[in-house]
């Protein structure tokens, strides 16, 4: 029996740390950038400088180091590359024939080459829309280009905008034909040509490579396999293990960002290195010797970059990936900044575009930090006492915090604060979950119930990912703003490099801890001991959930209230309520069912007791008929239907309903939007502010009906029908004559509102308005001069 073969595991040496081939790949991608920009006499330049900079070096320091020697060939032969290859390039993107006809907006007939997945453009619902993808990108290479029949000579790359109906489903490598109207391109590369806005589906739709169609039956398997968890983690887990956020909640999505943890879900060195490790690990406990497993590690590696998609930061890592696994079949002592460095020389040669991109350069900023400063600042806590994984788990996400936060401060226009807690929190749960699903996603293949029963072993982690997440997007002040732009990433530069002064010297790092004492006594307490929000005696809240309504109304009970409404998505009217403290609510009321008012149904839910849903007799749209009865079947409670005459009491609040007079007898798909706004529900609300008329998105035509209750119509608070639309009877306006009128409306929404006609009339009858665009949630109080008013952000009462 043969021995099996040592691994020639290599100890932590000077060698991680070799810096040769990181001059040639920040000279080429710098070199890149400024051809990519600024234009492709820019590449030759930079090239050409880089290449005499190299010569020199080597001609006048001829007897030095060899590595010194070494890092000069590097960026002598970089430096040649790109004032060859590389400006070549850029040269004939900038020169390409489909540029004028961009420019002149030509509709053109384009055979193309996708070479990405479609990305989805996700939309909040409404009106009758429901959320959702409805639009795609797709980044394609063209193939062949007629103008009015006439072909155009072209190989550049486009940016195709299409419907999703048709384009979702398309793969890498497929060859399509798509119609579309040309437009010049706004990115900031030369190498895409011309935006192409898209008319009809695709037509001669190719075959897709098979490597392509298996990844893609794997990834459907994995959604198909997660379909029983929960709706937020059977999103999440296929975004963790392989990138893919299609089903990923808007939500979750909006909290990763604000915690600073969007890179879980961006597929980079660690989903690499978990699943060659993975692999690895498994391949030596069979006592497998180090060149077959180095080999068996590739392909599964080159399997995942295929499944998680081309994307640059996946490539990156990939290619990284590569350079370890070639260096342990060779048993040779590995460089992890030598392999970054291959990477970004390699990768931008082969594509001078991922010079340009965010992705990328997050994720080689990030690998860097990881490299130079995780290992030294942790040994500097370690010689203080902090034990080694404590340290290494504190230190590895401040570092690549440090390292990437000019990129997200200039891109973004702001900073997380709670980025590094946050990540620390999460990060004992992240190796196992990713483990687990990319597993699931090689079985679901062939053996579904394997894969299921691995996503519900990865589903508690998914969980607490997104409970992090959520509690870490709630802190106070997680979010700072911050100029955006190249000034933004400077200034954090220059803020990042001042700090590091302050720390190097013990008096200064004393002064400093100081002035944040100081700073949290002064500041912390006063939020924690008399909270500026909501205001105690609050009787009604117009929660700001964007582009829809929501509106609390408190009762004599505390932490029990009525909802009316519920915003356009899941989410802001959730954080509204636990603002408000409300944990029970015993009847939800949905004056109609547009998206923009039953779109965050669910997370009402959420950690309270309900007792009831109300609707009016409106059931158009059918599918939004349907999401409403699916989401109180699901939770067990009632759905009731309102009556005009009924009235509905509770201590310390009482609800009339007026309407809908305005009801249409036609099918809920024959309905239109304003049949649908004209049926909403209104009641009349008293309440210790006094009476307050809420409205729905009722027109014109329901207005004039309601005119017939005459003084009955009459508020202190009028909660303005459609979001302040210009279809508002001045009349109606003048008959509620309110004192206090608050329009629902988000900010820089696409459909004019609030329209000036409506805001002029509401200031001739005398009202004051409040808008949650610009005033954010906005409570109405008892006063004894009548109703006053509280904003949560704005100008004060």
């Amino acid at each position: 029996m043969r021995p099996a073969k040592r691994w020639a595991i290599p100890e932590k040496t000077e060698a991680q740390h070799d810096l040769r081939l990181a001059p040639a790949a920040i000279s080429i991608w710098l070199g890149a950038i400024a051809g990519a920009m600024f234009g492709w006499w820019m590449a030759l330049v930079s090239g050409a400088l880089s290449a005499v900079a190299a010569i020199v070096v080597l001609t006048r320091f001829r007897g030095r180091d060899p590595t010194f020697r070494a890092a000069a060939v590097a960026v002598l032969v970089c430096g040649l590359v790109m004032a060859g290859p590389l400006a070549i390039r850029l040269l004939r993107a900038e020169e390409d024939a489909v540029r004028p006809l961009a420019a002149r907006g030509e509709t053109v007939v384009a055979g193309v080459m996708l070479i990405d997945r479609p990305r989805p453009i996700r939309g909040p619902g409404f009106a009758g829309m429901r959320a959702g993808t409805r639009s795609v990108l797709l980044a394609a290479e063209l193939e062949r280009v007629e103008v009015a029949g006439r072909p155009v000579r072209s190989t550049g790359r486009v940016l195709l905008i299409a419907s999703a109906a048709g384009w979702l489903d398309l793969l890498p490598g497929q060859r399509v034909t798509a119609t579309g109207v040309l437009a010049p391109s706004t990115q900031d590369t030369a190498l895409t040509v011309a935006v192409v806005s898209v008319r009809g589906p695709p037509a001669e739709v190719g075959a897709a490579p098979w490597w392509q169609r298996v990844a893609e039956t794997m990834r459907a398997g994995l959604r198909t396999a997660c379909q029983g968890l929960s709706e937020e983690a059977a999103g999440l887990l296929p975004g963790l293990a392989i990138g893919d956020t299609g089903a990923l909640s808007p939500r979750v999505e909006r909290e990763f960002l604000t915690a600073g943890m969007t890179h879980l879900t961006a597929v980079s060195g660690s989903n690499v290195a978990i699943v060659c490790g993975a692999v690895l690990v498994l391949l030596r406990a069979f006592r497998l010797g180090p060149r077959f497993s180095a080999v068996a590690a590739g392909a599964a590696l080159a399997g995942f970059v295929v499944l998680a998609g081309p994307d640059p930061s996946v490539l990156r890592a990939g290619v990284m990936g590569g350079i370890g696994l070639l260096a342990l079949a060779l048993g040779r002592s590995g460089s992890v900044l030598s392999a970054l460095s291959v990477a970004v020389c390699g990768l931008v040669v082969y594509d001078p575009a991922m010079a340009v991109n965010l992705g990328f350069a997050l994720s080689v900023l990030a690998t860097a930090g990881l490299v130079l400063l995780a290992p030294r600042w942790a040994e500097v806590l370690t010689r203080r006492g902090v034990p080694a994984g404590l340290a290494a788990g504190l230190m590895v996400p401040l570092a690549a915090f440090v390292v990437t936060a000019p990129v997200l401060a200039g891109m973004a226009g702001r900073l997380s604060l709670v980025s590094v807690v946050a990540n620390v929190v999460a990060a004992p749960v992240v190796a196992p979950a990713t483990v687990l699903t990319v597993f699931a996603t090689v079985v679901a293949v062939f053996w579904p119930g394997a894969a299921h029963v691995l996503v519900m072993l990865a589903e508690p982690e998914a969980n607490w990912l997104i409970a992090v997440a959520r509690h870490a997007a709630r802190a106070p002040g997680a979010i700072v703003p911050w100029p955006g732009g190249w000034a933004g990433g400077v200034l954090a530069v220059v803020v990042l490099l001042a700090m590091w002064l302050v720390l190097r010297r013990r008096k200064s790092r004393i002064a400093l801890a100081a002035l944040l004492v100081v700073v949290l006594l002064v500041f912390v307490p006063p939020r924690l001991v008399a909270p500026s929000w909501p205001p105690s005696n609050w009787a009604m809240v117009t929660c700001d959930v964007g582009q829809g309504d929501a509106v609390v109304l408190a009762t004599a009970e505390p932490g029990r209230a009525v909802v009316i409404d519920t915003g356009p998505e899941p989410g802001p009217v959730d954080e509204c309520l636990k603002r408000l403290g409300v944990e029970r609510i015993p009847l939800v009321i949905i004056s109609h069912l547009h998206a923009d008012h039953i779109g965050g149904l669910a997370s009402v839910f959420e950690g309270r007791s309900v007792g009831a849903v109300a609707v009016g007799p409106g059931r158009a749209p059918g599918w939004a008929w349907r999401q409403v009865e699916e989401t109180t079947r699901r939770h067990g409670i009632p759905l009731a239907e309102l009556a005009i005459g009924q009235r509905l009491d509770w201590p310390g609040l009482a609800i009339d309903v007026l309407g809908p007079h305005y009801v249409t007898q036609r099918g809920a798909d024959q309905q239109d939007g304003t049949a649908i706004n004209n049926a909403s529900v209104v009641l009349l609300a008293r309440t210790p502010a006094g009476k307050v008329l809420l409205t729905g998105d009722v027109e014109l035509a329901a207005q004039a009906d309601l005119l017939e209750n005459g003084d009955a119509l009459r508020a202190d608070v009028l909660k303005v029908p459609h979001h302040g639309s210009r279809y508002s009877l001045p009349q109606f306006l003048a008959a509620v004559a309110p004192r206090v009128a608050m329009v629902s409306v988000g900010a820089g929404n696409r459909y004019g509102h609030p329209a000036k006609s409506t805001l002029d009339t509401l200031a001739a009858v005398g009202a004051l308005v409040t808008r949650t665009d610009t005033d954010g949630d906005v409570a109405v109080l008892a006063d004894q001069g009548g109703p006053a008013v509280s904003r949560r952000r704005g100008p004060g009462p």
